[in-house]
């Protein structure tokens, strides 16, 4: 894996799978020979998939060609990219030149444009959301430990103490969220740490405390990057539901 400072570090199993449980690996390589491919698919574990992306990157922007598992176990992590074997590895980008012609970087002025969704009387608030410490991405992998399950067991929608009481909600109500899209429900979590004009709920969990509900499908005109981290939205009514989202 290469993380976000960019070193390349190796993933090794905590546990062997259970019996009958495949690798990805072994999967895509399934796939490959049902597609009539195999001897593209022919790789005997990751290590094998590891030297084709070594081959595959060589000379480009994003070289690996230089990075070995003998060597990131040695120096504990390579600095990607990595052009040879005796490249010491790129821990810091662009140190030197940008890659233009003239080796500058380009600056370019921008307005400032605000959110598609805006605030209106019917949907007076922000809502953005994003993660939480115990859970990760879409929650498959995270949300089957017992441990990170009790840390963090249910999506809760975090507003400002002021904002709970104006709409007569305390820690641990259930709330539902209304969007110009549609409605999910929360418990409700309080801290002071937030804005009293903005909503938090995070996107690690589906069905009605889904935060796809309600985030807004508008996306950036030059990046396309979709607009998920802020929208209008408004606080009805505690569900009626016996204190359950």
């Amino acid at each position: 894996m290469t993380n976000l400072e960019g070193r390349v570090l190796r993933r090794r199993a905590a546990y062997p799978p259970p019996e009958g449980v495949r690798t990805d690996v072994e999967i895509l390589c399934a796939l490959g020979r049902a597609m009539g491919a195999p001897e593209a698919f022919a790789f005997a574990g990751p290590r094998d998939v590891f030297e084709e992306l070594r081959r595959a990157t060589a000379g480009g922007p994003a070289d690996y060609a230089g990075i070995s598992y003998e060597r990131i176990d040695r120096e504990g992590g390579v600095f990607w990219p990595c052009p040879s074997e005796d490249h010491p590895g790129t821990p810091r980008l662009f140190a030197d030149r940008f890659a233009t012609p003239s080796g500058r970087g380009r600056f370019h002025a921008v307005q400032h444009v605000g959110p598609v969704d805006k605030l209106d009387s019917k949907y007076p608030l922000h809502l953005t959301t994003g993660r939480v410490l115990a859970q990760y991405q879409t929650g498959t992998q995270t949300r089957r430990v017992d441990e990170l399950t009790a840390i963090a067991p249910e999506p809760m929608a975090e507003m400002n103490p002021v904002l709970a009481r104006q709409h007569g909600l305390g820690a641990g109500d259930a709330v539902r969220l209304a969007t110009r899209r549609g409605a999910a429900t929360f418990r409700v979590k309080l801290t002071a740490a937030i804005r009293q004009d903005t909503v938090f709920v995070p996107f690690h969990w589906g069905g009605e405390g889904s935060a796809n509900r309600l985030t807004s499908p508008a996306l950036d005109p030059t990046s396309r990057m979709p607009e998920f981290k802020v929208c209008a939205v408004r606080i009805e009514a505690p569900s009626s539901t016996g204190g359950k989202p």
